[in-house]
């Protein structure tokens, strides 16, 4: 579930007070709506520029993905705004350079996916890095059949996993790749599978969605029985969400889950 946004001048005063070590003086804050998962998100005006800042409580139970970003920010620099600075304390606040864009547009023919596409390529050609992320194969092995199912997932790319159309930020013909909170390794073509059924959910059929990666490197080479299995974990997972979640989208993506799979079983 969403977290509730706090304000900028609603943060505890040590906390704006660090902030503004790193900033100089806020001169102003407006408070971001879009997101899922910062309870503080805002565009500060700043005495040394604009800031995207967003944070979260220290006790709150998702708190690490603050760290995940944190982490993953210096190997993605080319795909992403960069992080300037971190606030640790009563709160994790991660401050980044403020970019001038607006969310993506998922729908079909939209002009988005061709640089968003563009984007994707350059991220699989990347291996993970030597960092403690997650593992494909033990993200996805409680939805998986058996357990050597999830062996299928494995492998040494860097994965952003989370296409929310609010995570890609379109600016100067550009898709930049945002809230990096779930950085994972494994098979390059699960990024592109985590998409058709964004793609799908966004009104895409099966049919339009696999088009549109059809031209990935990583899609080209994923091998159909991983695929498929990857098509069954995924109606479990958002089956779960769903159980748990009563938004709208996440109803949405449950359905283009499961018609995901009845597409890639028929074929």
């Amino acid at each position: 579930m969403p977290v509730t946004r706090v304000h900028w001048e609603d943060l505890p005063d040590e906390v704006r007070a660090a902030v503004e070590k790193q900033t100089g003086t806020v001169w102003s804050a407006r408070t971001v709506s879009e997101g899922l998962n910062s309870a503080a998100a805002a565009l500060l005006d700043t005495a040394s520029g604009k800031v995207f800042a967003k944070g979260l409580r220290r006790d709150y139970p998702r708190s690490w993905t603050q760290g995940m970003e944190a982490l993953i920010n210096p190997y993605v620099h080319a795909l992403s705004p960069r992080l300037l600075w971190r606030v640790e304390g009563e709160w994790d606040v991660l401050g980044f350079e403020a970019v001038d864009g607006r969310h993506a547009d998922f729908r079909p023919g939209s002009r988005d996916l061709r640089p968003l596409l563009e984007t994707m390529e350059a991220l699989g050609a990347l291996r993970c890095p030597d960092l403690p992320v997650k593992r494909a194969e033990d993200r996805w092995r409680p939805y998986v059949a058996s357990p050597q199912d999830a062996e299928w997932f494995t492998g040494d790319r860097l994965l952003h996993t989370d296409y929310n159309p609010v995570n890609v930020l379109m600016s100067g013909g550009r898709a930049l790749l945002i809230d990096w909170a779930w950085p994972t390794r494994g098979a390059g073509w699960i990024d592109p599978a985590c998409l058709i059924v964004r793609l799908m959910a966004n009104g895409h059929t099966a049919e339009q969605a696999e088009g549109a990666v059809s031209a990935l490197s990583a899609w080209r080479v994923a091998p159909e029985e991983g695929v498929r299995v990857f098509a069954r974990a995924s109606v479990r997972l958002w089956a779960e969400i769903a159980g748990n979640d009563p938004s709208p989208w996440v109803g949405r993506m449950a359905r283009a889950a499961l018609a995901w799979q009845t597409y890639r079983e028929a074929g």
